[in-house]
C-alpha cells in the first residue's frame, strides 16, 4: 500500500516534474541486484534481496523486494505449519532499506546491471505490475519460490531467457541439505532439527540455477554472467559497491559434518541403555529407565513429526523421508516395558523384544540402503545416531537371564 501511494503522488505531479522510477526515460534509468547479508534470527540467515530501480535525474530509488510476511494475519502459526506461507512482494527507498539492514548489522551491496534500455524497461514494467496488491501475493516456498527465485526469474525474463540458460549449464557447489546446515549452523539444535526434517529433496543434485535460491550465490552467480552478442557482447554486473560492511559474523564456507558428532552422541546415549545387559542393581535399572523413555519418547515424536510433515503438509522437502526407518512412532510401545524392566527387573512377554527387534531391523536395513550409491537421502548421520542406541534396547530386552 505504501508503493502504491508513492505511485499515486508521483502520477499526481507527473505535470510538474517527472515521476521518477514511474515513467522516466529508459535511458535515465538504472537497475541493480541489491543483496543484504544473513542477520542473526532464524529467519535472516538465508539473506534477502531486491531490484533496485533509480533515476539519474530525479534521484528517486525503489527497491523492490518478495520477502514481507505478517506474523499477525489470520491463522499465520497453523498454516506456516502446513506449509501454507502467504508472502508478497513490497516496495520501499532503497535509502530506506540500506538503513534497516545496515542498522543490523548486516551487510549491503548493490550490483549495477548492463541492461539495455529496452531490457530495463521491460522489467520496471513489470516490478510495477506485479507490486500492484492484485498481482503482489504468492505462496512461499523456501527452496523453490522465495524472494531470491522471484528476483531471478524476474532478471531471467528481463534477458530472455540468457541468465537461466548459463546458470543451467553450471553444476552448484552444494545441496539444500548442506547449505540450510550451513547458514543455520550458529543455531545448532534449530540446525539438527530441520536437518533431520529434511528428505531426499534436500539431497537433489544441484545445478547454479537452483542453488540461486540465496540470495548470496545469486549475488556471486550473476558476476559470471556475459550478455548480449558479438561486439555487444558484456558482463551482466557492470560495477559493484558495498553500501555497508557487515559486522556479524560470517556463515562458515562449508556445512558442518554431523556424522562422527552424531555417532558419538549415539554411542554415549547407547551406554546406559545397555545397562541391564551387564547389571542387575536397581540404580542401573533407574538409570536405564531415564535415558530410555527419553530415547522412545524422542524417536516416537521425531516419526510422528515426519509422517504428519508427508502427510498433512505442503513441505515437499520433508516428503519421504527415510529417517522413519529409525525414527518411528512404534518406540512409544516401549515405554510401558521400560518401566515394567524398572520393577521386575526384566521385560516381561514377548512383545517388547519383537518391537526393538523390528525397530533394530529397521535402522539396519536403512542403513544398507544408504550404502546404495544411488539413495537418494545423504541421512547417514541420523542413522550413525540410532543404530547404537536401537542396538542397545534390543540387546536389553532380549538378554538371557539365569
Amino acid at each position: 500500500m505504501r508503493f502504491a501511494l508513492i505511485l499515486l503522488l508521483a502520477l499526481c505531479i507527473a505535470p510538474l516534474a517527472r515521476a521518477g522510477v514511474v515513467d522516466a526515460p529508459a535511458s535515465d534509468i538504472d537497475i541493480s541486484l541489491m543483496t543484504y547479508g544473513p542477520g542473526d534470527i532464524y529467519w535472516e540467515r538465508f539473506g534477502h534481496d531486491a531490484l533496485e530501480v533509480r533515476d539519474r535525474v530525479s534521484g528517486q530509488a525503489i527497491a523492490f523486494n518478495y520477502g514481507v510476511f505478517d506474523f499477525d494475519q489470520d491463522g499465520f502459526i497453523l498454516n506456516f505449519a502446513r506449509g501454507i506461507m502467504a508472502y508478497r512482494m513490497d516496495a520501499e527507498p532503497t535509502e530506506s532499506d540500506v538503513s534497516f539492514y545496515s542498522g543490523e548489522g548486516r551487510y549491503v551491496r548493490r550490483q549495477h546491471l548492463a541492461l539495455s534500455d529496452e531490457q530495463k524497461d521491460r522489467l520496471r514494467r513489470f516490478l510495477i505490475w506485479n507490486v500492484q496488491p492484485q498481482n503482489a501475493g504468492y505462496n512461499y516456498d523456501y527452496y523453490l519460490d522465495n524472494c531470491t527465485t522471484r528476483v531471478r526469474n524476474a532478471l531471467d525474463d528481463a534477458l530472455d531467457g540468457a541468465l537461466g540458460k548459463q546458470l543451467r549449464e553450471r553444476p552448484g557447489g552444494m545441496t539444500y541439505r548442506e547449505q540450510t546446515a550451513r547458514l543455520m549452523s550458529n543455531q545448532p539444535w534449530l540446525m539438527l532439527g530441520m536437518d533431520l526434517g529434511l528428505g531426499p529433496f534436500a539431497d537433489q543434485p544441484m545445478t547454479a540455477w537452483k542453488e540461486a535460491f540465496l540470495p548470496m550465490v545469486l549475488e556471486e552467480e550473476i558476476r559470471q554472467v556475459r550478455i548480449g552478442s558479438g561486439a555487444d557482447e558484456r558482463p551482466l554486473v557492470a560495477d559493484e559497491s558495498t553500501l555497508a560492511p557487515s559486522r556479524l559474523d560470517a556463515p562458515p564456507e562449508q556445512a558442518p559434518d554431523l556424522r562422527w558428532p552424531l555417532l558419538l552422541a549415539g554411542i554415549v546415549l547407547a551406554l546406559p541403555l545397555a545397562l541391564p545387559v551387564f547389571s542387575r542393581h536397581r540404580v542401573a535399572r533407574g538409570v536405564f529407565v531415564a535415558v530410555g523413555t527419553l530415547y522412545t519418547l524422542f524417536v516416537g515424536l521425531a516419526g510422528l513429526m515426519m509422517i504428519g510433515l508427508w502427510t498433512l503438509t505442503l513441505h515437499r522437502s520433508a516428503w519421504g523421508n527415510f529417517n522413519i526407518l529409525a525414527y518411528q512412532p512404534l518406540a512409544f510401545l516401549l515405554i510401558p516395558a521400560i518401566w515394567k524392566l524398572r520393577r521386575a527387573g526384566r521385560p516381561m512377554g514377548r512383545f517388547a523384544p519383537r518391537i526393538a527387534g523390528v525397530s533394530f531391523a529397521a535402522c539396519v536395513i536403512a542403513l544398507l540402503l544408504h550404502l546404495w550409491p544411488d539413495f537418494p537421502q545423504r541421512n547417514m548421520p541420523w542413522i550413525l545416531f540410532a543404530l547404537p542406541c536401537w542396538t542397545a534396547l534390543f540387546a536389553t530386552f532380549c538378554r538371557r537371564h539365569d
